[in-house]
């Protein structure tokens, strides 16, 4: 089983079965305490924000146009960890990926 480690707004920690094939967004958006995902994964809408741990920022593809755009828009509130979770990928390479929600904007 791949295992997406997610952090809700409220500070705890649950592990989850993720689904490889997909974005992590598509996991987050079906859980109570996951993303709004407004847009259903179109990058335009930044609900999907999250937080990756800095141990796994390395093994990401990097931000490029839009979702790098976006980010921006979100200013200071933004750490360099900062992704939206509909432009990530998820692998089985992946399996122990941890992210936290953000704060809601």
């Amino acid at each position: 089983m791949a295992e997406l480690v997610i952090v809700d707004r409220d500070g705890k920690e649950h592990r989850v079965e993720g689904r490889v094939g997909v974005s992590v967004m598509e996991t987050l958006r079906e859980l109570d305490y996951g993303v709004a995902a407004i847009c259903g994964g179109m990058c335009s809408c930044a609900t999907c924000h999250v937080w990756v741990d800095e141990s796994w920022t390395g093994r990401l593809q990097p931000r490029q146009g839009d979702e790098e755009e976006l980010l921006r828009e979100l200013g200071s509130f933004r750490p360099a960890s900062s992704r939206l979770s509909c432009q990530v990928p998820f692998t089985a390479e992946l399996s122990g990926l941890k992210v936290s929600i953000a704060p809601d904007e």
